[in-house]
C-alpha cells in the first residue's frame, strides 16, 4: 500500500513523532490512522522503558499560583541534558505537572515512597497514578512516558510542594 504524504503529515501532527516513524506505523496498520496511533504509543512506551535507568542531572524548577494566589505549587524535574531541559515540551510539562500538583494535591511521587515511609497511602495521592487535569483519559506517568518519547531522554520528577493559603 502506498502512503500519502498527507496521512503521514497528519499522523506526525497528532503524534510529533518522526516522518519515518510514521510512514513505518502507516505502513504496519495498512494506512489506518487509529492503529498507527496506537502502534507510536506502543513504541514510545517502549522507548521510555528503555531509557528510565538513564542519569537524569539537569532539568527545572517550574511554579504555579492558581488564579487569587491561594494555592501555588513549585515541582522539580529532571532530564539528561540541559539542551532537552530548554525545549518547549519539556517547559509545557513541568508547567503541566506544578498545575497538577496544585490542582489535585499529591502527597508523594510513587507507591514506593509511602511503603518507605510506612505511610498508608490512597491511589489518588500519588501523583505519578493520577488522572491528568486536562486529560483524564491519560496518568500523570503516561504522560511523562509521552514526554519522552518525544524529547527521547529520560525524565524525573525529583520533588514537589503544593502551598494553599492558611494550611
Amino acid at each position: 500500500m502506498k502512503i500519502s504524504a498527507t496521512i503521514i503529515k497528519e499522523l506526525r501532527d497528532k503524534t510529533s513523532a518522526g516522518i519515518i516513524d510514521c510512514k513505518e506505523a502507516l505502513e504496519k496498520t495498512n494506512g489506518d490512522l487509529i492503529k498507527a496511533e496506537e502502534f507510536l504509543k506502543s513504541k514510545g512506551i517502549a522507548t521510555a522503558a528503555k531509557k528510565a535507568s538513564r542519569e537524569t542531572n539537569e532539568g527545572l524548577i517550574e511554579s504555579y499560583i492558581h488564579n487569587g494566589g491561594k494555592v501555588g505549587s513549585i515541582i522539580e524535574i529532571s532530564c539528561e541534558t540541559d539542551f532537552v531541559a530548554r525545549t518547549e515540551d519539556f517547559k509545557s510539562l513541568a508547567h503541566d505537572l506544578a498545575m497538577q500538583v496544585a490542582a489535585m494535591n499529591p502527597k508523594v511521587i510513587e507507591i514506593s515512597e509511602s511503603i518507605q515511609n510506612d505511610d498508608i497511602i490512597e491511589n489518588e495521592d500519588v501523583l505519578l497514578n493520577q488522572a491528568f487535569i486536562k486529560d483524564p483519559e491519560i496518568s500523570i506517568n503516561d504522560l511523562i512516558q509521552q514526554t519522552i518519547a518525544k524529547v527521547g531522554e529520560n525524565i524525573k520528577v525529583r520533588r514537589f510542594m503544593r502551598f494553599s493559603l492558611g494550611d
